[in-house]
């Protein structure tokens, strides 16, 4: 690899909103996947004052990645600097940071800058991560925009669906990981492809019954943590959403058995309401509509994966 393989971009973008606000939204990874459209998922792995290690899961020109990256936060200076600890291929190494700048009380400007080389010495790998980092970049910065600049409530609706099981979690996780099979297992799916190129971590794309016989399309991308967890974002969405992050939690329970739980996070798409729902439809009904027809698709997957789990546990489950 020669020096002059490193390449340094900067994007940026003016918020109308203050810039501590901006910078809040920055600061607190958790949040990302409900603000960032490619992030899936976030986690804080360790944290020391103003340092921290954190995980992160997302798309990249329609691929998923993770990777690992070290973060210093300087408040005083509202930026947050980050370093990838552990790449994934194409990209041999990256860098950069945000930085919020003040404009007036209650506006600022956002700059974002990358610094990066490609793990190998061919130039398709390297255009190939600009062009994730331009893509990613300019989306991030769009989306921060909009969170930041949101006025009114926020239609965002979290809601859980329990079940408990007289089985092992493992057959549990079995049962919700090997999605391949939903199409024969659940009602409810016509069609499914389960893309796997990284243990952990896939792509699955179904086409889901409506109770009027219709079907509709979604694609999400899944961290799948063995026996324990799948957490999920959806990158195709039906119409009524603009977003739709999920997770299955599988628990042992103190008296045996485990405790399994469907749980949703959804971001109602007002502009879409009249056209799906019709016009006297409120954001109130919307929210209803689609938090039945989710629950009444988990409820059914969590039914059927107690039944197999048990099945498993008394001998009763086919080989």
């Amino acid at each position: 690899m020669t020096e002059n393989a490193v390449r340094e971009t900067e994007h940026e973008i003016n918020v109308s909103a203050p810039a501590e606000l901006v910078y809040a939204l920055i600061a607190d990874v958790t949040r990302w996947p409900e603000i960032f459209p490619p992030t899936v998922h976030a986690e804080v792995v360790e944290k020391d004052g103003d340092t921290e290690l954190i995980r992160l899961w997302a798309t990249a020109n329609g691929a998923a990645k993770t990777w690992t990256s070290s973060r210093l936060h300087d408040p005083e200076r509202m930026s947050v600097a980050f370093r990838q600890v552990r790449s994934q291929h194409p990209v041999g190494a990256m860098g950069g940071a945000w930085v919020v700048e003040p404009v007036s009380g209650s506006s600022c400007r956002v700059r974002l800058l990358h610094d990066f080389y490609a793990a190998t010495d061919d130039p398709a790998d390297l255009d190939w991560i600009s062009e994730a980092v331009d893509r990613n970049s300019a989306s991030e910065l769009r989306a921060l925009k909009s969170s930041a600049e949101a006025s009114g409530p926020d239609e965002l609706i979290t809601f859980d669906d329990t079940v408990t099981v007289d089985g092992h979690g493992k057959d549990v996780y079995d049962f919700l990981n090997e999605a391949q099979l939903w199409q024969e297992r659940l009602p409810h799916v016509a069609r499914v492809s389960l893309e796997e190129d990284e243990p952990g971590l896939q792509i699955l794309e179904m086409d889901t019954r409506t109770k009027d016989g219709s079907t509709h399309t979604t694609r999400s991308v899944r961290v799948c943590r063995p026996s324990t967890a799948i957490v999920y974002k959806q990158v195709v969405l039906p119409a009524l959403m603009t977003l739709h992050t999920g997770r299955w939690l599988i628990e042992e329970r103190a008296g045996g058995g485990v405790s399994v739980t469907s749980r949703h996070t959804v971001r109602i798409n007002t502009a879409n309401i009249a056209a799906v729902l019709g016009p006297e439809a409120t954001v109130r009904t919307a929210q209803e509509f689609v938090r039945t027809a989710l629950s009444t698709n988990s409820l059914a997957t969590l039914d059927l994966a107690k039944a197999h789990a048990e099945g498993v546990r008394s001998g009763r489950a086919e080989s």
